[in-house]
């Protein structure tokens, strides 16, 4: 399995060789320490991978001016832009129309659709678990789509999907139980079904087993 280093080390060449003149520019003098940072601590954990991310991603204000977020994440349900504040550049030494300005932006990316996160540079060093929580807060509602294609998931099945990505680790059949305040019976039988779907993959530990795992297929469907 490629590990972060490796795996950003190829998300930075292939993204580079993709682009020329000021777009490229851009990546190789924006993507620095925070970006990487915010990579590192917060979304690797939460996806363990870069799919669907694109650094220094160049976008139009409603002058036509080009502006770059630092990360836009583009998977089929959504368009998210991702943003890493430092605290001297980002309100310090910002202005007041610099200000407004910032904040119009979102405003009118958000009227194009666009889901707009921020993380400061702080919380993203010091306090990641915070970022990962919201960050999955901000997704995972997004993420199952009611049109699983040649699976049909009933509603438990689904809010059974949904908690396993906002645990952001393996599934028991406690954690079912508890989530959804249902006995041990019913709570197997919803990931048996979701195994058999191809959706879970059970780890067992000697005869038992001990817990589940989200599978591709499962991400495919929550993507």
């Amino acid at each position: 399995m490629v590990g972060f280093e490796e795996a950003h080390k190829q998300f930075l060449e292939k993204h580079t060789e993709l682009r020329t003149g000021e777009r490229r520019g851009r990546l190789v003098r924006g993507h620095n320490h925070a970006e990487k940072l915010l990579l590192q601590n917060i979304w690797w954990p939460v996806f363990g991978n870069l799919e669907h991310l694109h650094p220094e991603y160049e976008i139009y204000d409603w002058n036509r001016k080009s502006q770059f977020l630092d990360f836009a994440f583009l998977p089929p349900y959504g368009q998210f832009g991702i943003e890493v504040d430092g605290f001297q550049s980002h309100v310090k030494d910002m202005d007041r129309e610099r200000f407004s300005y910032s904040l119009n932006r979102d405003t009118f990316l958000t009227g194009l659709g666009w889901t707009m996160i921020h993380f400061s540079y702080d919380d993203v060093l010091n306090r990641s678990d915070i970022c990962k929580m919201l960050l999955q807060n901000v997704i995972s509602p997004r993420i199952i789509r009611g049109d699983v294609p040649n699976y049909s998931l009933l509603l438990p099945e689904k809010e059974v999907l949904r908690y396993a990505y906002r645990l952001g680790r393996w599934i028991r059949p406690k954690d079912v139980i508890d989530h959804l305040q249902i006995d041990f019976r019913t709570a197997r039988k919803q990931l048996q079904s979701l195994t058999n779907k191809g959706m879970l993959k059970p780890v067992e530990r000697g005869a038992s087993i001990r817990y589940y795992q989200l599978t591709e297929r499962a991400l495919e469907n929550l993507l």
